[in-house]
């Protein structure tokens, strides 16, 4: 599974923006799919991830009531609308199949995606 993020880029605070994830292949739909995110110097932060079954989403609680996640399995697709957003959302967001245990941890997680800079201005 090779994973592409896309979607990025610069908007004022308040604004909103919709990041994607394409997957190549099938197995796509097997996992679950989160979002991490980034900044320069520091560790991969958990956002928010759908379960592969019935789609149950959980948030970070610092995005919870701004961020959705959701998926298209027939397209093989995740996305994450961002909406409220605020100048410390502005980091690099990845997207990444969980292989179980901890939803919130990026070492349960393969095939991440090259990652797209969301820049929010004040």
């Amino acid at each position: 599974v090779q994973l592409q993020a896309s979607g990025g880029g610069l908007v004022q605070a308040g604004g909103s923006l919709r990041l994607s994830c394409a997957a190549s292949g099938r197995r796509f739909n097997w996992y679950a799919v989160g979002w991490f995110r980034q900044a320069p110097g520091t560790e991969r932060e958990f956002v928010a991830v759908i379960t592969e079954g019935v789609g149950t989403t959980y948030y970070a609680d610092s995005v919870k009531g701004r961020l959705t996640i959701s998926r298209d399995k027939a397209k093989n697709t995740a996305s994450l609308q961002m909406n409220s957003l605020k100048p410390e959302d502005t980091v690099v967001y990845y997207c990444a199949c969980h292989f179980g245990g901890r939803y919130y941890d990026p070492r349960e997680y393969s095939y991440w995606g090259q990652g797209t800079l969301v820049t929010v201005s004040s």
